[in-house]
């Protein structure tokens, strides 16, 4: 009834917690917060995580949070986030910017629409990092990212206050090892370790770490650190019994040090190497030790024996693994230039349980790699090749034969797949979801009105520069498919008749690219504002035929658009660009040419404005 607040009249505040825990966006649980004083107070309460930026003065700033929300557990700091200079209150009201509260920041991307002069760097400090501790206590996750001012002095002092915490990123943190060994000596909780771009690090320090939360880490990240060697994983491997993750990339590891680590680490499920100095003997070691392995990613992997020099023991490596790691589900291989169908063929009949797999660059896998993939993985979901020249239309053919289940494939710069392996994907892969198609340009619309009628669960397609498809692969995916993606950049056979149809099929699409098609136009706008409704981000960019007239059909409907980007269209003018920003009220984002934008319009959505053209 009106007038009767039933709600905090009968609920207790458990059960309104209860309600603010299943709220899905921080736009709804900032909504709610409004209601009343008691709501607010309650939301702050449901509030485990904090995702700031480096502020001026981040001890008051930190100190001021922790007196707003009580139960914070997680805090990620990144110091690449742009925040204003705080304005200091003033008593008169009115609309004028300053009358912002003092703690109100302003978060700000590439460019806004203040000047410059408003945003200067600021740098979190060692007292700040000190505060964190104090004010947090029931603190479990703490990222740094890239905090290039916080020394020793300051971990240490975090450390001895955090006593529970459990996961820690020290990314790009200029930190040293008396601060890694305090967090070894009183965070005895710790489970997960990042060390990427630490350059002040040596072996010393992570050393004592692993001794000190030997019963605790489970996972470990070490990149671009050159003062840490094998002597650390060795440390490593003979104290964190525990460890199920490690992801290295390092010019200076060796065999020693994976060695120790998969001999005494037992219950390791994920392994990424960027190693150039690792070979066949560590992987070797990982197949017959790691028996729980689950994901396996190599990267610029140079050290196979995977040839006919070797006749006893060929493709060593893979072979173990493929002998051991019976529980691996995961496998990435990329720039791994001397590995051969032999290593693809172990890990395929000794891997059933293959669900992902990645092969990127790797020149000298072929058709029968992956034939032997699609004959024995019949559990694949998901597979990219990437740069794979050699492999045709047979391979897979093969996986559309024996991999029901495959919901996911991309495919760039294969140019020995065309029209033929498409068509076999789709007879046989029919639960396919997501299909990444670019630089394949012996795949036309034979192939891509196949996946129109064969794969009604298509919901995310891109073609980019697939010259060779036109309109009637895109009518057909309209017929056949309700798609949420859509990209056919730089696919000039596509004009409006393709995009009419699939606004008229696909209503539910959220993402749509048609840069550089030449041929598109203004009915194609028009058709795209009276079908989707719920279109959300829409690239333009060198689109010719494309003029105001068609922005403004397309905006009247499509009142959830959050992103446009117009760069290069020469019929749109800033009558169009003031059209855009005043017909979407959800708009975020609009790129387009600076001297495109009237006085009129940048004042009403400077900040929203971008001028920098990116991924074209």
């Amino acid at each position: 009834m009106r007038g009767h607040d039933r709600i905090n009249t009968f609920l207790p505040d458990e059960l309104i917690l209860e309600v603010f825990t299943h709220l899905d966006s921080k736009a709804s649980r900032d909504s709610c917060s409004l209601v009343c004083k008691r709501w607010l107070a309650l939301e702050r309460l449901s509030r485990t995580t904090l995702r700031i930026g480096a502020s001026g003065t981040p001890d008051i700033f930190l100190r001021l949070l922790a007196r707003r929300f009580l139960c914070v557990k997680a805090i990620h700091i990144d110091e690449h986030l742009s925040v204003s200079l705080p304005v200091q209150p003033r008593r008169r009201r009115g609309s004028d910017r300053s009358t912002l509260p003092y703690h109100k920041l302003h978060y700000f991307g590439e460019k806004s629409g203040y000047e410059d002069s408003e945003t200067e760097p600021y740098f979190l400090s060692d007292a700040a990092l000190s505060s964190i501790g104090e004010e947090f206590p029931q603190l479990e996750r703490l990222s740094l990212i890239w905090c290039s001012n916080v020394s020793c002095s300051g971990l240490t002092s975090l450390a001895s206050s955090c006593d529970s915490l459990k996961s820690l990123d020290l990314q790009g943190c200029y930190v040293g090892d008396q601060g890694l060994s305090a967090v070894g000596k009183y965070c005895k909780l710790l489970e997960d370790l990042n060390l990427r771009f630490c350059e002040g690090l040596t072996d010393l320090g992570l050393v004592e770490l692993a001794q000190g939360c030997r019963k605790s880490l489970k996972s470990l990240g070490v990149a671009a650190c050159a003062k840490i060697t094998d002597v650390s994983l060795e440390s490593v491997g003979a104290h964190c019994k525990s460890l199920e993750t490690l992801s290295l990339d390092s010019e200076f590891m060796h065999n020693k040090g994976v060695v120790a680590v998969a001999q005494g680490c037992p219950a390791l499920k994920i392994l990424k190497l960027r190693c150039v100095n690792v070979t066949d003997e560590a992987l070797m070691t990982v197949g017959t030790s790691c028996l729980s392995l689950e994901l396996l990613a190599l990267y610029s992997f140079q050290q196979f024996t995977d040839n006919l020099i070797w006749p006893v023991s060929l493709g060593r490596g893979l072979h173990a693994v493929g002998k051991g790691c019976k529980k691996l589900k995961n496998l990435t291989l990329s720039d791994c230039y001397f590995l051969t169908d032999n290593g693809l063929e172990a890990i395929a009949t000794g891997c059933a349980e293959l669900t992902h797999l990645e092969v990127n660059g790797c020149h000298n896998i072929g058709t029968l790699g992956l034939e032997s993939i699609g004959r024995s993985c019949r559990c694949l979901t998901e597979l990219t090749l990437s740069y794979c020249q050699k492999i045709g239309n047979n391979a897979l053919q093969e996986v559309g034969r024996g991999c029901k289940f495959l919901q996911a494939l991309y495919l760039v710069d294969c140019s020995g797949v065309g029209d033929d392996a498409i068509c076999s994907i789709t007879s046989g892969c029919r639960n396919l979801k997501k299909l990444h198609i670019r630089r394949c340009y012996g795949i036309g619309n034979k192939g891509i009105i196949a996946v129109g009628e064969f794969c009604k669960s298509l919901t995310d397609l891109s073609l980019r520069f697939c010259n060779r498809v036109g309109d009637d692969a895109l009518i057909a995916i309209g017929q056949g498919c309700s798609l949420k993606h859509l990209n056919v950049s730089r696919c000039h056979q596509i004009g409006d008749a393709g995009i009419i149809a699939i606004a008229r099929g696909c209503p539910e699409l959220t993402y749509l690219d048609v840069s550089v098609l030449q041929k598109l136009g203004d009915m194609a706008m028009a058709e795209l504002g009276e079908g989707c409704p719920s279109l959300k981000e829409i690239v333009l960019s060198h689109c010719r035929q494309i003029t105001d007239v068609g922005l403004a059909h397309l905006v009247r409907n499509c009142t959830m658009l959050e992103t446009c980007n117009m760069f290069y269209c020469p019929n749109v003018t800033s009558a169009g660009v003031a059209t855009v920003v005043s017909g979407c009220t959800s708009i975020k984002k609009v790129m387009v040419e600076k001297w495109k934008v009237s006085q009129r319009t940048k004042r009403r959505a400077g900040s929203i404005i971008s001028d920098h053209c990116i991924d074209l």
